[in-house]
This record gives structure tokens, sequence and C-alpha cells, in this order.
């Protein structure tokens, strides 16, 4: 999350970070993702970023603890609140693709229906069982599941800490 910061802080994209440090994308990706990066791939990553190669390879590979500073905006860890955004924002990411491949599919099923069994409608149980599939994912990602939000899952913490 370190690069996905500091790539933030700059407004580069993905693709834009990729052409400047010679990785592909989906190195990029997987570094952001948390997934331990080559020495080669932290090397150009420190290049892009003008940053000290040390204090960089620390920070991703110590678990954000290295409190190194980059400049006076900016520092190499990751505070709780921020982890939380990131994350965040990558589950309002990934369901926003699932209902691009739900709408896609399901109207790639439909016309598939309407030319081959026009009498028979089975398209509504593919949408009706992947529909609300989806909207329990999207109340959940938006934290609209009222019973089983963040503050029900505070409120049984304490009470089972509260038990002991």
């Amino acid at each position: 999350m370190i690069i996905q910061k500091l790539r933030l802080e700059k407004g580069w994209s993905q693709q834009l970070l990729s052409e400047m440090s010679g990785l592909s994308t989906r190195t990029i990706q997987r570094i952001e993702n948390g997934q331990k990066p080559s020495v080669e791939s932290v090397k150009s990553l420190a290049a892009v970023f003008e940053v000290d190669f040390k204090t960089l390879n620390e920070a991703l590979t110590m678990n954000n603890s290295t409190t190194t500073s980059l400049n006076e905006s900016s520092t190499l860890t990751l505070t709780e609140n921020e982890k939380l955004a990131y994350q965040k924002i990558r589950n309002i990411k990934a369901f926003y693709i699932k209902l691009f491949v739900f709408a896609v599919v399901i109207t790639g099923l439909f016309i598939i229906n309407i030319i081959t069994t026009p009498e028979t409608w089975w398209i509504q149980w593919v949408f009706l069982g992947w529909g609300i599939a989806l909207i329990i994912k999207g109340l959940k990602t938006f934290d609209w599941l009222p019973p089983l939000g963040i503050e029900w899952e505070k409120r049984q913490l304490e009470k089972y800490l509260n038990k002991k």
C-alpha cells in the first residue's frame, strides 16, 4: 500500500508508474496489494519516486513500520486509517468491476435466451440468483448492512472481551 500511497500523492496511474519504472502493470498491482517485490523492482520504484532504496525496501518488507520521512508531506508509513481507506477503495473498485461483469453477462445471456428459446425465460433465474448475491455484496461494500456492520462488530468484540 506504500507504493499506492506514493503513486496517488504524485497523481499517477498504475499504467504511468509502470511505464516510468519499467515494471509491468501487473507487477505494480501485486506490489500495491502487499506482495513482496524483488530487489530490482524496489530499485526501479525508488528511482522513480526519488527515494532512498534502503528506506523504501524497509518500508515494503517491514510491514510499514519505518517512519522515515520523504518530505514534510509524505512518510513511508501508513496509519491504520489509511490502511482501512485503501482497503475500502479496493473493495469498492472490486464491486464495480463485478457489477460491470454482471451487466455484460446478463445482457449476453438475455440475447442468447431470446434467440434460442424465446418461449422459456430461463434468464430470470440467473438474473435473480446472481443479482441477489450482488445486492448483498453491494450492501456490505457500502456499509449499508446495518445489523452486521462495523458498529455491530465493535459491540460484539467488546462484549466477548469483557466476558473474560
